[in-house]
């Protein structure tokens, strides 16, 4: 029998982690055993058995995020096709990809400009160290939609328009310092902000509209999925070429706000998976060239699109897919792969260590998140007291940082939250040898 490593303390730093499937997954995994069907569940994608999924045949992949990009590479390039220019040259060995998901579009693609001239946005402007204070002073506590989400869009609104009148004054009809005089003026989210933003950006196209990029298929319906093809391949196009223009060079200054917004955001603790989701969605997507892929794959026929608000059932021996954008209409495989990672959870975790903690009792997130002191990453117990010697950082905790972006001179959350640990860490070691 193993004997136990006996130490002063312990850090957890175990990253992402597989997890046992949830009740949807569970009854899809049943139904495909049942009725000889293939089901990936959740997962990361170079460990998930893709040679269940047989040339030629359909396959409803649900998810449309990074971890379907590594699933169409490996599906297509992977099995011996190759991109001739803009053309898709096909094996014979891919499966046909029915991807679809809430947005029902794929991430929008990275930035491929860099900043060239002129001031960048003051950052943070209107989501600072102060109010963050504030939010987490308040005695009935926030509400992320009431109290959060109106301070991130008047950030993200201040970079947009702080690098729109600076760099393009020629699309606006006021001068900087009379906007932003009134901008500050307008309550977050207002009639009133949304008036001065018409009168002074005349083009619709000019104006940041975070609920519009949120929701890009809203309204747009389709009698059929090939109506739904040329549509997405046109919104796709549309979006490269806004992303390699510096004439939108706006995009850039709000993914530079989107990184101070998740800096400070990270002091709240875990406020739910939508921010980041939303946060990867808009800043945190595929290269120019890994879309100009998926727009071939799709004229090949071997990538097809379903659309929005993505429904999977399990029915009449097979699994079927719906989508909002498609009404009326549904696509039928016998394989379904779910293209995303699986959600941190500690009741949830194939982590025994993480497991026995659970179970022990500590404190927990209502979506599952290991619950650490803040300021040095410390265990909380269920009462919220911090154990002297348990300390836990990443994915699985509520202090979770961007670690994805920890970029040079930008004081990162993820690198203050380990500068904190081994602070703390030093400092505990420090008395113990004493």
């Amino acid at each position: 029998r193993a004997r136990p490593l006996l130490g002063d303390l312990v850090i957890l730093a175990q990253g992402h982690l597989d997890a046992e499937l949830d009740d949807e997954q569970r009854h899809l995994a049943r139904y495909a055993r049942r009725h000889g069907l293939v089901h990936l569940p959740p997962d990361f994608t170079a460990d998930s058995d893709l040679g269940a999924l047989e040339g030629g045949a359909p396959v409803l992949v649900r998810g449309f995020g990074l971890a379907f990009v590594d699933l169409m590479v490996l599906l297509t390039e992977g099995r011996g096709g190759r991109h001739d220019g803009d053309t898709y040259v096909p094996s014979g060995r891919e499966p046909v990809l029915y991807v679809g998901s809430r947005r029902g579009v794929p991430y929008h693609s990275k930035i491929g400009y860099t900043w060239d001239d002129g001031e960048r946005p003051p950052l943070p402007r209107y989501l600072g160290p102060a109010q963050i204070d504030e939010l987490l002073a308040r005695p009935g506590g926030f509400d992320f939609g009431r109290d959060v989400w109106p301070l991130v869009e008047k950030e993200l609104g201040f970079a947009h328009y702080h690098r729109l009148f600076g760099a393009h004054p020629d699309r606006t009809t006021t001068a900087w310092a009379d906007f932003d005089e009134k901008y500050a003026a307008c309550p977050p989210g207002s009639p009133e902000l949304a008036a001065l933003v018409s009168s002074a950006v005349p083009d619709p196209a000019d104006r940041l509209d975070l609920t519009a990029l949120d929701h890009p298929l809203d309204g747009v319906r389709h009698t059929s999925y090939e109506g739904l093809q040329d549509g997405l391949r046109a919104y796709v196009t549309a979006d490269l070429a806004r992303r390699h223009d510096p004439a939108h060079s706006p995009d850039l200054a709000v993914f530079l706000g989107l990184l101070s917004v998740y800096g400070q955001l990270v002091r709240l603790g875990d406020i739910g998976p939508w921010w980041h989701g939303y946060f990867s969605y808009l800043a945190s997507g595929p290269p120019g060239p890994r879309l100009r892929q998926l727009l071939a794959l799709s004229r090949a026929g071997v990538v097809r699109f379903l659309g929005a608000d993505m429904r999977v059932e399990a029915r009449d021996g097979v699994f079927r897919a719906t989508s909002a954008t498609v009404p009326g209409r549904h696509v039928e495989a016998r394989a379904l792969v779910e293209a995303r990672l699986p959600q941190p959870t500690l009741a949830r975790t194939r982590d025994p260590l993480l497991r026995a903690l659970h179970d022990e009792g500590v404190a927990e997130t209502p979506d599952g998140l290991l619950a650490v002191d803040p300021s040095d990453g410390r265990v909380r117990d269920r009462a919220g007291s911090p154990h002297p010697r348990r300390f836990a950082l990443g994915p699985g905790t509520d202090a979770r940082g961007a670690g994805a972006f920890t970029r040079p001179r930008t004081n990162s959350p993820s690198f203050r939250q380990n500068d904190a640990t081994a602070r703390a860490v030093l400092t505990f070691l420090k008395g113990a040898q004493r």
